[in-house]
């Protein structure tokens, strides 16, 4: 395929099929079709060759170094194949051919461009020069010009085509019967027609300039779609090559394909992962960056979840594989950057739409003008000139390049800093939300307990040394309180149990903990145990009576933030409280406060209690909370929120909000979350950041407005240059090289998208009141 026009024939041939839906992408040469289950691959094949085109099945992407990776050119470089050869093959040909083309149009661009070069019989040098350029320089497009005259259709091709047997045709009659043959004869310099009524005029610099340009343009074009395709292929690299397994009690060194879930790999410093997994033994720091677009290293240890791809950046791991081949998450993310790049934007439809009539209008417009100015009694040369000129400044290639090539590059750029979208449509609906719903567990915050205060009585310590002169318990400060209930905690299975587990471990630098005796529960109530000989108690608060008023308070500021307290009593006295609770993400007051810029309105839809859901919205200066909500609350809220005119949004993680994200004019899932989010959303923001969510908003608003400026540009450039080709302003070598900057601009355009940073404001608090300077970072971008 080479323009628009050949997009819609091959669209429209495949949609004739009963059941059969086709979305063709002209920047990767991929179609992604749905079809019923009696219609083979073969059948659909058949259906695309029938129409001129050659096709196949398009392969996965393939792992560097593989079989697959000779085989299968990359994403947005498959040039355009036929049964002669490979798509290497055909691209050096390609090549090869324009430097000989160039070899033979130079000579004859320069003489017929400057006068005082021009020796005795030197046009009789350009035809022998020029014939062989529009010959064999020019021969790919005779040749599907040829075929698509077969299929009854009409491209690109057909364009330069008979642009370039018209200008050489006109040229040879001039030499051999107008003469323009005769020896001595001049032709001044000019970029505009011109005609002299005694000796027609030779327009043999159109002959090799218009497939010269053209040759060139698709060259630097196809060079300029690789570049916007590099996600896909910078994707495929981080996958690891060969692992390192122990089977048998012997190391050894295996294909990473050879991997089975189950098998426990090792990965050592400066490797990467090589496959989803959980981390057996050891600790470290991955550095998720090319994965996630995390850009802090991310500390593992025994029981962590790794992710295929990370790079090991400290000590030796040793991981049980979780996920292999197709099951990973890069293997996920690749298809959904790969299923992104084949869609279309609504105002794409509209171009292409226009593009499946613009090149027989384009020929109709032609011939129009040539008999207009034969009717009005111009000269041949003059007429045929404009005819020419017409047909080769036209130029379809610009809209169908105008939304894949910024939609590869944009989806490539999002994917690198962890914002994977479905396709233009999402980007469409993400630009015009204007409400944003937001879940709390999991997405604002961590969806983790963790340990976030412990409180030690200041007056039960004021004495205690005395105390422990006279028989009485010794000092317990934090870390010893922390200590104790943890020890008994170990044989609890509650979430908050383990919380407070994994935290006194931590703090612990890797001592052990004391191992707890008479162990008893108390449901509803609590835990005890005999630790270091002490009795120790880990209860719920409670009635606060008898408590120091200090640990009476440190309840109090549990409840108001919405975590949970509990009371750590030492041989029966109240020492200390610990407050539990799921912590907000580090950067969630910020991503809000995006967000309020960016003129969306947030809305906090959780499951939680009523307190919990106040606290954590104080914190972020929401001020519309809906608590206590059942998933079928949720997805009504979306609904109401619809019925009064917005537009909403969804952002979730959990199974409770897939019927949310479904309903929603957008569904967003935080890639931490479970599969049925992830399936049920629009776009998936994989690193462990909320900021990604205004930074998506801001990609698609960024990505809209490059598609249209590149569709005003394709739509302004013909209907400005095709007026001045039919009045004959334009040379028609002129116009060959407008048409390949055409399309040119259109790429270098989209290109910009690889290089977009989220710009943020500067100056941002942690919550409401609390003003902070910018990070050098923030102020950077």
């Amino acid at each position: 395929m080479t323009c628009a026009a050949c997009v819609g024939r091959v669209e429209r041939k495949l949609g004739r099929l009963d059941g059969v839906s086709a979305t063709v992408n002209l920047a990767t040469g991929r179609a992604k079709v749905s079809h019923p289950a009696a219609l083979s691959v073969g059948d659909l094949v058949t259906v695309v060759e029938a129409a001129g085109y050659a096709a196949r099945p398009a392969e996965p992407p393939a792992r560097p170094g593989g079989a697959a990776d000779t085989a299968r050119p990359a994403p947005g470089r498959e040039p355009a194949e036929g049964p002669s050869g490979s798509g290497e093959a055909n691209e050096r040909r390609e090549r090869d051919r324009l430097l000989i083309t160039a070899l033979l149009s130079v000579p004859v661009l320069t003489l017929s461009m400057v006068p005082g070069w021009q020796f005795r019989n030197w046009q009789w040098l350009c035809f022998v020069l020029a014939a062989q350029v529009a010959v064999w320089g020019a021969w790919p497009f005779h040749q599907r010009a040829l075929r698509g005259l077969r299929h009854g259709t009409a491209t690109m091709d057909t364009l330069v085509s008979l642009g370039v047997t018209a200008s050489f045709a006109w040229s040879a009659y001039a030499l051999f019967l107008g003469g323009a043959g005769r020896p001595g004869m001049d032709m001044p310099l000019s970029l505009l027609p011109s005609a002299s009524g005694d000796v027609a005029g030779v327009y043999l610099e159109a002959t090799v300039g218009v497939p010269l340009f053209v040759l060139a343009g698709r060259r630097l074009e196809a060079r300029a779609r690789r570049g916007t395709g590099s996600a896909l292929r910078a994707l495929a690299e981080l996958a690891a090559k060969d692992v390192t397994v122990r089977r048998g009690g012997v190391e050894r060194r295996v294909p990473a394909d050879d991997l089975a879930v189950g098998e426990v790999f090792l990965v050592r410093p400066g490797e990467r992962v090589a496959t989803d997994g959980t981390v057996v033994e050891g600790g470290s720091a991955l550095d998720l960056s090319l994965v996630t677009g995390e850009s802090r290293p991310v500390e593992v240890g025994p029981g962590s979840r790794v992710t295929g791809g990370a790079v090991n950046s400290g000590g030796l791991l040793e991981v049980r594989a979780d996920a292999v081949g197709s099951d990973t998450q890069l293997a996920r993310i690749t298809r959904l950057v790969e299923d992104a790049q084949t869609g279309k934007a609504a105002v794409q439809r509209l171009a292409d739409s226009v593009a499946a009539v613009f090149v027989p209008a384009v020929i109709a417009v032609s011939v129009t003008v040539l008999g207009f100015w034969l009717g009005a009694g111009a000269d041949p040369q003059a007429a045929i000139t404009a005819a020419v000129a017409v047909l080769v400044v036209a130029c379809p290639c610009a809209l169908g390049l105008a939304t894949p090539t910024a939609l590869l590059a944009a989806t490539g750029r999002g994917a690198r800093l962890g914002i994977l979208v479905s396709g233009a449509p999402a980007l469409e609906r993400l630009r015009k939300v204007d409400t944003v719903v937001l879940d709390k567990t999991g997405t604002l915050t961590t969806g983790r307990m963790n340990v976030t205060a412990v409180t030690v009585s200041v007056d039960a310590d004021a004495d205690a040394d005395a105390r422990a002169g006279a028989g009485g318990h010794a000092r317990v400060g934090a870390a010893e309180a922390l200590r104790l209930a943890a020890a008994v905690e170990q044989g609890s299975e509650h979430p908050l149990a383990r919380a407070i587990v994994a935290h006194a471990r931590r703090q612990a630098d890797g001592h052990p903990l004391p191992r707890p005796v008479r162990f008893a529960a108390v449901p509803g109530s609590g835990v005890s145990a005999l630790v270091d000989g002490e009795e120790v108690a880990v209860t719920r608060p409670g009635e606060l009576g008898g408590i120091p008023d200090d640990l009476r308070e440190a309840v109090r500021t549990a409840e108001t933030a919405g975590h949970t307290a509990v009371l750590v009593r030492v041989g029966g006295a109240p020492r200390a409280v610990i407050s539990v609770g799921d912590t907000l993400r580090p950067d969630a007051y910020r991503a809000v406060e995006h967000l309020r810029r960016l003129g969306l309105r947030p809305v906090l839809a959780t499951g939680d209690r009523e307190a919990t859901a106040r606290a954590i919205a104080g914190q972020l200066g929401i001020t519309e909370i809906h608590a206590e909500a059942l998933p079928e609350d949720k997805a009504a809220l979306v609904t109401t929120l619809q019925g009064h005119g917005s537009r909403v949004a969804v952002v979730g993680d959990g199974v409770n909000d897939a019927a949310a994200l479904a309903a929603a004019d957008l569904g967003i899932a935080m890639g931490g979350g479970t599969d049925v989010a992830i399936g049920a959303a629009d776009v998936t923001l994989v690193r462990e950041d909320i900021q990604a969510l205004p930074d998506a908003v801001r990609l698609a608003r960024h990505t809209l407005a490059t598609i249209r400026a590149n569709l005003v540009w394709a739509f302004g450039y013909n209907l400005v240059t095709l007026p001045l080709a039919a009045v004959g302003r334009l040379n028609p070598m002129v116009a060959a090289a407008a048409m390949s900057v055409s399309s040119l601009l259109v790429v270098g355009n989209s290109l910009r998208l690889r290089a977009w940073n989220p710009s943020r404001p500067r100056a941002l608090g942690h919550g409401p009141g609390r003003a902070r300077t910018a990070t050098p970072w923030e102020a950077a971008s």
